[in-house]
């Protein structure tokens, strides 16, 4: 049976204003194939409308971090034609503004302290319940959690159709800072890109359920939700995806030509003549076709 207060968000009316897409890597390790297909997809889509293209350095994760690579990422992506508009922005920079949401949150009663363990969770069977906000005498420290009432469930994604996800997972209170005092994602995700105005978030089919959790968000927080279009992941074998944290080896700075097309070919596009990077990235821009893009959450790459 349904929950009630369930939420459905539907994104697909067009954006009020000019369009707005962004690239959003954190610094854990050289871009790698992936990577240039989610920054190859952003930069199509955003160029191809006549829009804007940003760069945001998601830092905040210093365990995660591998030291320059945020340097090394700003360097590939030049090495491989792209040009991005404004500054590029770094979270690390925006922790005051994370905070003070959170103080927001908490003096209102819609976030609250969990000292619940992940055993304790794995207890309640892999879905928080609540309990700590239920507490007569509150925590005042630990993880900090949204008192989740949006509990959005499905939204429209402009590439995958409709997503709708878990009954449980939705309406779950989830993580906003994290109990080792790290700004979880979710929370820094929306925040910045409601600061920075994106009408569109273009990337991977991995992050396609948390759009819900984000879209619970934007509603708590009173923000304009933008709209979502995810890129299938390029896997080594089913469900295992190329990532950092798995080692994908890193694309090639010095010849990124044929890496381009092969980004080009993974994303449904017709490949562009082999010449200089800014030339392909146009001819690119000009032939792009949404429509051609597969709809499906993994394409396995072969060797």
């Amino acid at each position: 049976m349904s929950n009630p207060m369930m939420a459905t968000l539907t994104t697909a009316i067009s954006p009020q204003g000019p369009y707005v897409g962004r690239f959003a890597p954190s610094p854990s390790g050289a871009l790698h194939f992936g990577s240039l297909v989610a920054a190859l997809g952003s930069y199509l889509r955003a160029r191809s409308l006549g829009g804007k293209w940003l760069i945001r350095i998601e830092d905040i994760d210093p365990p995660r971090e591998v030291k320059g690579a945020a340097d090394d990422i700003l360097c590939t992506l030049e090495a491989y034609g792209f040009e991005w508009d404004d500054s590029v922005l770094y979270q690390s920079a925006r922790t005051d503004a994370y905070q003070a949401k959170l103080d927001e949150l908490l003096a209102e009663d819609n976030a609250y302290f969990c000292q619940c363990s992940r055993k304790q969770i794995q207890a309640m069977g892999g879905i928080y319940d609540g309990r700590c906000h239920q507490l007569a005498t509150p925590h005042q420290s630990g993880a900090i959690r949204l008192v989740n009432r949006a509990q959005v469930a499905e939204f429209s994604d402009n590439l995958m159709g409709k997503v709708v996800v878990d009954h449980d997972f939705a309406t779950e209170d989830f993580i906003i800072k994290r109990s080792d005092g790290l700004y979880a994602y979710q929370l820094a995700v929306v925040l910045d890109d409601a600061h920075q105005g994106i009408s569109e978030v273009v990337r991977g089919c991995d992050l396609i359920e948390a759009s819900c959790r984000q879209l619970s968000l934007y509603q708590s927080l009173g923000l304009t939700a933008p709209q979502w279009l995810h890129l299938p992941l390029a896997c080594l074998t089913p469900g295992f995806k190329l990532s950092k944290q798995n080692h994908a080896q890193a694309i090639d700075k010095q010849h990124p030509q044929a890496s381009l097309n092969a980004a080009l070919s993974f994303l449904g596009q017709s490949p562009v003549e082999p010449t200089n990077v800014a030339q392909m990235l146009a001819q690119a821009v000009a032939q792009f076709q949404l429509s051609a893009i597969p709809k499906q959450r993994e394409i396995i790459l072969t060797t």
